[in-house]
């Protein structure tokens, strides 16, 4: 027997009524319905974990190839330099 749960705060996409929506799971056939009380309205969704696509190659993601060209400079930070106070 399968147990069909209403979702709390759920709202339904075709008639937008608030806490209708019930779910409930077929792992015989890998998926998970839902559907609303008030309209009819029913959903299918699959269970099964899909590989995610590789990410495109670019200039953000790529480690950088050599070091930065700028020189190595020392600086002097005085945090206010009108204040006579040490």
């Amino acid at each position: 027997m399968t147990v069909k749960r209403f979702i709390a705060g759920a709202v339904c996409p075709r008639c937008s009524e608030m806490d209708k929506i019930r779910a409930w799971r077929d792992d015989d056939a890998e998926k998970q319905y839902r559907e609303c009380v008030g309209c009819g309205y029913t959903d299918e969704q699959s269970t099964v974990i899909q590989a995610q696509p590789t990410e495109i190659p670019t200039r953000v993601n790529q480690p950088h190839s050599s070091s930065p060209e700028a020189e190595e400079v020392v600086i002097n930070f005085i945090p206010n330099p009108g204040s006579t106070k040490h």
